[in-house]
């Protein structure tokens, strides 16, 4: 509330002024402040001092907010987070007053790059360093010889990766030098992020809006506050701020005799307002083996007790190993911060041997390297500061809410298996299948997947997931009975025995039964010499799959990236053969589906 005392306004005035204000945004108060600034800066140079007149100066956008500037952000994501942190950084920019555009490269026109003037682009990396599905044709055409020269261009590139693979943020690291060859012009560096991705890309993100709008000097504080409150979204639960969310139900899918456990997880939601659509992921933070902890402390001699800051919080070694911190999974760069505390000359001469490195961190832990490449000279802050923040581990939702009210379901393969004589546990599965009951609570927020999701109701579509890969399909049959959809259904399913791995068997019947599921196709691998996979069951059917496929049905395959390679290679032997096309051709047909998003895939 503006007061009286000591203020230049009349009281008329400050009752105006005291009506306004509370009902103006940050934005509108950081506008109006530039406006105002402006303005006194136009009167005090083109005023005479001896004129009491005043010069008109026409409402403009103030220099801080240049309209004039075009910007295009382009966005290749696989799971959603590059497009939800390019639509984000998109709206910031509008509301600062500038023109923007905000497209999925599959949609961006390439010969609309001769009239870009700011590119900004945000870039996942797929598997082992490949571009996304929604970039795959960007990328190609950026790389080849029918790129055009972007000298006029200003561009600026955020990669998102997971430093567990060799080739981290490979796609976005392509774009960045590509776009320079080509000419264009930094306007900041690139910045690569690991899966803790908010942080820098916020950083990376005002970094650039300071360059866009021109402004060398720093916000003042209450811009500073201004902009924070811009870039915070919605509340809602994350990777900071969980839901506590009670199990309701934990059962194993597999049969007696099976060499496998898959875990079907059901999750209370109830008032938490969490809402999710089919092909969306559910978060789950894991807790490292509580064994494995107590090993690595004491083959490194340090106290469980002993204090360390992390995320600039003092807790001891213990909590935050087994909360806080990665310790399962050996990448190259934590292998070479670990090398600088150590004179271990079996470990330096590993790190010298690439595909040696490679074989060797394949599958082993850091207990592995505390028990092998001794002694290390750290104590235990400088042990913590070398490792990454335990990353949350994300499952396909394989529940509908409209046909599960306030709950979630997971399909959870569980891992296990043995290097070296000593039995490895998959981290978050392990952790839900031995240590948490029903009735316990887990940690968990909802990963959105806009590339991953159901067509028009009227739509064919066909569900390729052998496996867990089958989880989201449970939740796209659950979805279309709920809405009485017309569209047909076929689902391919693969696994190894039919007696003891058939998951959800009893559902899938039963939508067969009730015309829900219109055709089911399944392959169970070991019951016989043979080995026999989805693949084969999609190429016995070659001529009604690609009958389905001309009448506009939407294909989704959802697993492993072997599978999904062996599965693309099918497809499109399938269009050649039943289409009568080239392999050229072929690819074209697929790619012209994937463009219309009636090819989608959830491959991990």
């Amino acid at each position: 509330m503006l007061e009286v005392i000591n203020s230049p306004f009349n009281e008329e005035q400050v009752k105006k002024l005291n009506e306004l204000l509370p009902t103006l945004t940050p934005q509108q108060k950081i506008w109006l402040t530039g406006y105002l600034a402006a303005t006194a800066n136009i009167a005090a140079l083109e005023a005479p001092k001896e004129s009491a007149a005043r010069p008109v100066v026409q409402p403009a956008t103030p220099k801080a907010v240049p309209a004039d500037k075009q910007v295009t952000i382009l966005y290749a994501s696989q799971t959603g987070n590059a497009q939800k942190l390019a639509e984000k950084f998109g709206e910031q920019l509008r509301q600062s007053g500038l023109q923007v555009t905000v497209s999925s490269m599959s949609d961006f026109k390439t010969n609309a790059l001769k009239k870009v003037q700011y590119l900004l682009i945000v870039a996942s990396t797929h598997g082992d360093g490949e571009p996304p599905d929604n970039a795959i044709t960007f990328h190609s055409f950026l790389h080849s010889k029918r790129a055009p020269k972007l000298e006029h261009v200003k561009y600026a590139v955020l990669a998102l990766g997971d430093s567990s693979y060799e080739l981290f943020c490979q796609t976005g690291k392509d774009f960045d030098l590509q776009l320079e060859k080509l000419g264009a012009k930094r306007l900041v560096d690139r910045v690569d992020c690991d899966l803790d991705y908010a942080e820098p890309a916020q950083k990376w993100f005002e970094a650039v809006k300071d360059k866009l709008l021109g402004e060398s000097a720093s916000f003042t504080a209450s811009e500073q506050e201004a902009a924070a409150t811009t870039l915070q979204e919605v509340k809602e639960y994350s990777r900071k701020n969980p839901f506590q969310a009670e199990i309701i139900e934990k059962i194993n899918l597999n049969g007696r005799g099976s060499s496998k456990e898959t875990i079907h997880l059901e999750l209370s939601l109830e008032n938490s307002g969490i809402t999710y659509e089919p092909g969306d992921c559910l978060a789950i933070i894991p807790v490292n083996n509580k064994n494995l902890v107590h090993s690595l402390i004491s083959a490194l001699g340090f106290e469980p007790s002993a204090q360390v800051v992390v995320e600039d919080k003092t807790i001891t070694l213990e909590e935050a190993l087994l909360n806080v911190l990665e310790i399962t999974l050996l990448t190259r760069p934590l292998m070479r911060k670990i090398a600088e505390f150590t004179e271990n000359e079996k470990l330096h001469a590993l790190l010298k041997d690439s595909d040696a490195l490679k074989q060797f961190i394949e599958g082993r832990d850091l207990l592995d390297v505390a028990e092998r490449f001794g002694p290390f000279k750290w104590d235990e802050q400088t042990f913590v500061n070398c490792l990454r923040k335990m990353p949350a581990r994300q499952y396909s939702i394989s529940s509908s809410l409209l046909a599960n009210p306030e709950e979630a379901h997971l399909t959870v393969g569980v891992v296990r298996y043995e290097v070296d004589g000593r039995e490895r546990l998959g981290v978050c599965s392990t952790y839900i299948a031995d240590q948490l009951e029903v009735g316990d609570h887990v940690q968990v927020y909802v990963h959105k997947n806009p590339n991953f999701k159901l067509p028009a109701d009227d739509t064919p579509i066909i569900m390729i997931g052998p496996g867990t890969g089958v989880a989201p399909f449970r939740a796209f049959m659950q979805e279309r009975e709920e809405r009485g959809a017309t569209g047909e259904n076929w689902l391919f399913f693969g696994e190894q025995h039919f007696m003891t791995d058939f998951l959800y068997q009893k559902e899938w019947l039963s939508w067969l039964k009730s015309g829900v599921l219109t055709k089911m196709d399944v392959a169970f691998s070991r019951d016989q010499e043979e080995k026999v996979y989805v693949q084969h069951k999609m190429l016995k059917k070659s001529k009604e799959f690609y009958e389905w496929l001309e009448k506009g049905a939407v294909v989704y395959v959802c697993g492993d990236k072997e599978m999904a390679k062996d599965v693309q290679a099918t497809i499109l032997r399938i269009i050649q053969q039943e289409g009568g096309k080239t392999e050229e051709e072929a690819k074209l047909y697929l790619e012209e589906m994937r463009k219309q998003k009636r090819y989608q895939r959830d491959v991990y």
